[in-house]
């Protein structure tokens, strides 16, 4: 008698979620988190309308990570003073975008937890202040305003728009 063994790939390994399930979890996954490229395209359209986005944009990491770079017209409000200060500087009826250094760091987490503690309605922006300066979007410094090519492993170079 033969036996043969089937082997499963790592991916396999745990089969995928039923489409219903995976629907409601990436639909839960867009109401939790925004991108570099859709937060840098509402601000532009929004400043270019003369208009007001709809949300506020807020640097949670440290003072000397703010004046190395942040993105133009952010809140600086370090995690750690959320909670003193949030109820000063943000209104609970408008939503907040957290980001931090990059997707290598969970400080926009920590930060998007705080506020939602304190009853405010928050995404985080996947990529951080890492991928909004590779993806060429300019940025401000302690110096004045800043820019580098988008690298084009993260950004089309022909296109203002990826496609998905």
């Amino acid at each position: 008698m033969t036996t043969t063994t089937t082997q499963v790939n790592p991916v396999l390994r745990t089969p995928p979620a039923s489409p219903a399930a995976a629907a409601a979890y990436f639909s839960a996954s867009l109401a939790f988190h925004a991108d570099v490229s859709d937060v840098a395209s509402a601000l532009a359209t929004a400043s270019a309308e003369g208009t007001d986005p709809g949300f506020v944009v807020i640097d949670s990491r440290s003072t000397a990570s703010w004046d190395q770079g942040h993105v133009p017209g952010a809140v600086h409000l370090p995690t750690a003073l959320i909670p003193e200060q949030a109820e000063r500087l943000l209104d609970r009826s408008v939503p907040v975008v957290t980001y931090c250094w990059g997707p290598g760091c969970n400080g926009a987490t920590r930060a998007a937890l705080a506020l939602a503690e304190l009853g405010f309605q928050v995404k985080e922006m996947l990529g951080g202040f890492e991928y909004w300066v590779r993806e060429g979007f300019a940025y401000e410094t302690w110096e004045g305003p800043a820019e580098k090519a988008a690298d084009p492993l993260t950004a089309p170079v022909d296109s203002d728009d990826c496609g998905c």
